[in-house]
């Protein structure tokens, strides 16, 4: 299991490969928002960044409003992946 800043950091990699983002990991703050005004993820990257979660760290999201929750920043992300994960 990685420790608290060693997964956000895998988180924020693996936003960076699998969406393409024209940046580096480290240009991704933890509570940035993920779409809107933020970061500008769009559905089309929502989509994938949940395929990526569920492969990468085993975080299943089932429902629209579970998934706009969780999605909102790489904060909400790791701890939903903490929870998953314990």
């Amino acid at each position: 299991m990685l420790v608290d800043g060693e997964l956000r950091k895998a988180i924020k990699e693996m936003m960076v490969k699998h969406l393409m983002l024209d940046m580096s990991a480290d240009d991704i703050l933890d509570d940035e928002p993920l779409f809107g005004g933020g970061l500008g993820l769009d559905s089309v990257d929502a989509l994938q960044l949940v395929v990526a979660l569920e492969r990468d760290f085993s975080l299943k999201l089932d429902d629209s409003e579970q998934s706009k929750a969780v999605l909102a920043n790489v904060e909400t992300i790791a701890q939903a992946i903490e929870k998953v994960n314990g």
